[in-house]
């Protein structure tokens, strides 16, 4: 009889807007940790910028998460933490929302992605 063994399975973070965030807890992403903290955050017109940065550090850092979604408009604002960060998980991921197109001039990950290949390397 053979072992089957099972990758540990990893949650998806959101930092979005409110459009964002019921599409994506509708498709079922809304989580509690054991400390009862959701892996998710609601960013309204009173959100202030240090809320964003830390819940952004605080899901960046949960080991439970694997992919962080983030509006890119809510990105702009906090664009220093997402260059800082290196690590491959959880990825972070700049996406667009319904009221802000996606710009991929602005997306540094994009941006890290198209540095790594060379059009040379295509041919």
């Amino acid at each position: 009889m053979s072992k089957v063994t099972m990758a540990k399975s990893h949650l998806m973070g959101l930092v979005g807007d409110e459009d964002t965030c019921t599409a994506f807890l509708l498709g079922g992403i809304g989580e509690l940790n054991e400390k009862r903290e959701p892996n998710f955050l609601v960013v309204k017109k009173d959100t202030t910028i240090g809320e964003i940065e830390s819940s952004l550090k605080k899901l960046l850092a949960r080991k439970d998460i694997g992919i962080v979604l983030i509006n890119q408009h809510i990105a702009n604002d906090v664009r220093h933490i997402i260059e800082n960060h290196t690590a491959a998980i959880p990825a972070l991921l700049e996406i667009p929302s319904k009221e802000h197109p996606y710009d991929p001039t602005k997306d540094s990950i994009l941006k890290r992605a198209k540095g790594m290949f060379n059009i040379d390397d295509m041919r």
